[in-house]
């Protein structure tokens, strides 16, 4: 059984929404960023991790997209036109969705407050609001999912970074993107995984 290390409201969603997909059984293991339990699994204290069996991953997309392709689902097949169009449009949310996110949080809470440029904030909305835009576009040229037909790594990440968004209080998105949102956290698998119960680490 896989050992997810990490917390719902952390970047461990993710994996958790894509273990429920998958339908592979889990525990999770509750751990905050930089704690004694996360620096067990990953030296750098970072959140999440995954276990299976001895090895050991971090990086949520790494974990999403190596559960993926081990168990032949959320992916277009390696190798193929069709996954390097996956991986670019995964590639593109995490510089053009994640990363503005995560600035927005160093600045807001988690860099010490003498090292927050809170000013930085207007700018990171208007991009973001930019490439939700562009989001929306490739929606309306893919269709129900970011890669046509089926649910795929990057509608995870993208759910997620929207649900993110949305909890920062970044402005309001546009009616496709909403409509897509909507449409995906109310998958039973993204229910599962909201539900999750964390057990402590054994000592």
């Amino acid at each position: 059984m896989y050992r997810v290390i990490g917390s719902v409201k952390s970047r461990a969603f993710r994996v958790l929404w894509a273990l429920e997909e998958l339908g592979q059984p889990y525990t999770l293991i509750d751990a905050g960023p930089r704690s004694d339990t996360a620096r067990q699994y990953n030296p750098l204290g970072k959140i999440p991790a995954l276990a299976d069996g001895d090895d050991v991953m971090t990086d949520s997309v790494a974990i999403m997209t190596y559960l993926a392709d081990k168990h032949g689902g959320l992916t277009a097949p390696a190798g193929t036109p069709a996954r390097a169009r996956q991986d670019a449009i995964t590639l593109w949310l995490i510089d053009e969705l994640d990363a503005i996110l995560w600035t927005n949080a160093k600045h807001s809470f988690v860099l010490p407050e003498k090292l927050r440029v809170p000013a930085v904030a207007p700018t990171l909305h208007k991009e973001f609001a930019r490439n939700a835009d562009t989001l929306a576009d490739m929606l309306e040229a893919s269709g129900d999912f970011l890669m046509g037909d089926h649910l795929t790594v990057p509608d995870i990440l993208a759910v997620h970074c929207l649900g993110w968004a949305f909890g920062a209080k970044f402005p309001d998105l546009p009616e496709p993107v909403k409509a897509y949102s909507k449409r995906l956290r109310a998958r039973p698998a993204f229910r599962a995984a909201q539900a999750a119960e964390a057990v402590q680490a054994d000592t």
